[in-house]
């Protein structure tokens, strides 16, 4: 049986430099100590999805280091920013603070929250920013920016990104050039969309910055077409084929999640659809799908590919690709009819199930104790707990064995297990994708053999085929009420059979 190499320290690929960074590679990996850092950029108080996104991220913020909430403006409200609309929920999550320290440890602090909360430029795009004097928000992220920590930098982009551009502007003027530079490669920016005109001047001016974001006009016309709305765009976007509805409806959040306390009582009723915000930080949960790691992993914040977009001036991460190699940013998953459905939501409606699931019991640690709750396994395989991702380096026809025993429940409950191989996970340009069988797949053990190096019909020249790459996910579910869903994830580095 091949060697096993279960640390982050250790090989992914040779060809691949698995040390590298996503600043580096698209191949690379973020792998840091802690958790990961954040600075949310919502147009909030335009409509309601804002508030609701920032209700479900104080329910992770035990997970998440938030540094900044910096209230802006879009296309959707030009004049000026609200943050007090920040406050009020962050007034709300103060109420529940110390109930939710009855089920985990690491919550913020309301008060300190309430301290991060600044504001962007009052009005619209580029037009409203300003070279001499930045504004709070500005500085606030600049702070963030410079901070002393080895790790990215998340920047969620919830409406206009004009607050980021006058930052970076600010930026690039204080700092020599190097440490701009190094400034530019720890940050992480997730935009839903381009809600105003700084996202595509950002993207011209700043190259080298790291950019998820399908890019579109300023306006909604191109949303229905958008991954993110893959978290409840069934109804209003008709874009969701295959999904299961009902845990995205008004009906559904008024029974699990605006019932429950002072937080839920926060949560507001939508008008479009539920929280087309919260796949920007969604993926940032530690779940143990670690797809932070690299957008092309995929998770519950959906699935990206490296290209450039036509209008673009350099590859981002984002949507499309050419199906000549035979992966683009679209999953193929099977719906709630049993039917195969292929879509870019899809990469965020798979998981939907377990992340509302999740959501309930969240709300649910807002007001009831340890014991009338539930809370997610604890997944362990071969030996190794924890939610980072596990690195196994194997030879086609090798079997390799994949065990789960150790995995608990802190409640106790029952648990079901669910090996699969998440065949998209992982692609990048020049990376080939192996094929592979699993037995015993539903089980809390499994084999796994990798029978080729190269699946049939991939395009790339067979030299790529010498090391190739398999993602698998390990799903355990207990019998909770909500059930509730841990994960990890599994990443082969294959090795083609030596020739006889």
């Amino acid at each position: 049986m091949p060697r096993l190499i279960f640390s982050l320290a250790s090989l992914l690929l040779a060809a691949v430099a698995h040390a590298a960074t996503l600043a580096d590679s698209p191949a690379g990996v973020d792998d840091f100590a802690g958790k990961p850092r954040l600075v949310v950029l919502t147009d909030v108080g335009n409509e309601p999805d804002d508030q609701m996104s920032l209700v479900r991220l104080l329910l992770y913020s035990n997970e998440i280091d938030i540094e900044g909430l910096i209230a802006t403006t879009s296309t959707w409200k030009k004049d000026y920013p609200l943050p007090e609309y920040i406050h009020a929920i962050l007034d709300g999550y103060a109420e529940v603070q110390a109930n939710l320290a009855r089920h985990a440890s690491g919550w913020a602090d309301a008060q300190a929250l309430h301290k991060r909360v600044s504001s962007g430029p009052e009005g619209y795009g580029m037009g409203a920013t300003n070279a001499q004097q930045a504004s709070t928000g500005a500085e606030a992220l600049i702070v963030a920016f410079t901070r002393d920590d080895p790790r990215p930098l998340w920047i969620t982009v919830w409406g206009g990104a004009n607050t980021l551009a006058e930052a970076l502007i600010h930026a690039r003027r204080r700092l020599e050039p190097d440490a701009f530079t190094a400034l530019l490669a720890k940050l992480r920016v997730n935009s839903i969309s381009d809600q105003d005109d700084a996202g595509p001047w950002i993207r011209r001016e700043f190259p080298t910055l790291f950019y998820i974001v399908k890019p579109s006009a300023a306006n909604a016309e191109e949303y229905g077409s958008a991954t993110w709305t893959g978290i409840s765009g069934d109804v209003y976007y008709r874009n969701c084929a295959g999904a299961d509805p009902t845990t995205v409806t008004n009906q559904w959040l008024d029974k699990n999640i605006r019932a429950k306390g002072p937080l839920g009582k926060l949560y507001p009723k939508f008008e479009f659809i539920m929280e087309g915000d919260t796949p920007s930080f969604l993926g940032l949960v530690n779940n143990g799908l670690a797809s932070s790691h690299n957008p092309s992993w995929g998770g519950w914040g959906g699935r990206y590919v490296y290209r450039q977009p036509y209008g673009e001036s350099h590859a981002i991460w984002t949507q499309g690709g050419d199906a000549f190699a035979r992966i683009t940013s679209q999953d193929s998953v099977h719906g709630l009819d049993g039917k195969l459905y292929v879509s870019d939501q899809a990469t965020i409606w798979r998981w939907r199930p377990a992340f509302q699931n999740d959501f309930i019991a969240r709300m649910d640690w807002t007001v009831r104790d340890f014991a009338a709750a539930n809370h997610a396994p604890a997944v362990m395989v071969n030996g190794i707990p924890g939610t980072a991702p596990l690195y196994v380096q194997v030879e086609v026809g090798q079997p390799v064995t994949l065990d789960a025993a150790g995995t608990v429940d802190p409640d106790g409950n029952r648990l079901s297990y669910r090996w699969f191989h998440y065949a998209e996970a992982g692609f990048v340009p020049g990376q080939a994708m192996a094929r592979v069988t699993l037995t015993g797949s539903n089980l809390s053990r499994t084999s796994v053999t990798v029978t080729d190096a190269c699946r049939p019909g991939w395009l790339p020249s067979k030299e790529s085929c010498g090391q190739s790459v398999a993602h698998l996910i390990l799903e355990v579910t207990d019998n909770g009420v909500p059930a509730l869903t841990s994960y990890r994830r599994v990443i082969l580095a294959v090795k083609a059979a030596a020739a006889p």
